[in-house]
């Protein structure tokens, strides 16, 4: 990818997290303290897709930072993939949250706040143009597959994406975090699974001989 191609997406991207941060076609836009449109590499051969913001990620304003962020970088660097070469964002821009007390806790995205964003997103995808998408946890996925996606059935499958992208669907970081025991031995085994499908995808698009197998004990760090 030459240098002018990288400037003129990131010129790009830019002006579209401008144009996201400036919606308020949801609730949650007036909630949330920052508009979270996604980081990483413009020319990336690998899109990340999450659900939405939480609380750290509103703060901040990036996505998948605090503990699910940095299980999701351990992920990522077991396929040899560092956060800084990919392109990580979310189905919806702005924390999707719900009144407890005093407090604003988090909750899933709505299916009307997935359909107000996805213009966003699909602005990404076509910006970024990614050899395949990872989508984590199943309001991620629901918002390319369907309201009847079940990720505990359906994961770990290829599907055709966005203008015929592969696209893959794993449990989402906070998922498996929350496993206790043997539950999250083999939550993480599939989802080892799930990423080595998706690294061997990326070697047919970018490399033509075949990789050294990697470990998955690397992924189970946490």
């Amino acid at each position: 990818m030459s240098l002018a191609e990288r400037a003129a997406r990131e010129a790009r991207l830019v002006r579209q997290a401008t144009i996201a941060a400036a919606c308020r076609k949801c609730e949650i836009g007036y909630t949330r303290c920052n508009n979270v449109y996604g980081e990483g590499d413009p020319c990336a051969s690998l899109m990340v897709i999450g659900e939405g913001p939480g609380e750290t990620e509103d703060r901040l304003g990036r996505p998948f930072v605090g503990r699910a962020g940095t299980l999701l970088d351990q992920m990522l660097a077991a396929i040899d993939l560092p956060r800084e070469d990919v392109y990580i964002c979310n189905t919806v821009k702005c924390r999707p949250t719900f009144k407890e007390g005093e407090k604003l806790r988090n909750r899933p995205p709505e299916p009307f706040e997935m359909a107000n964003c996805r213009p966003y997103l699909d602005k990404q995808i076509e910006i970024i143009a990614p050899k395949v998408i990872l989508a984590l946890g199943a309001p991620a996925a629901k918002t390319f597959l369907g309201p009847k996606f079940l990720i505990t059935k359906q994961r770990g499958i290829w599907y055709e994406g966005p203008a015929g992208i592969p696209l893959m669907v794993t449990f989402h970081p906070a998922y498996v975090l929350r496993q206790t025991g043997n539950t999250m031995i083999g939550v993480k085994r599939e989802v080892w699974h799930d990423l080595k499908l998706v690294r061997a995808k990326l070697q047919e698009a970018t490399l033509p001989s075949e990789a050294p197998e990697i470990e998955q004990a690397t992924l189970f760090e946490v």
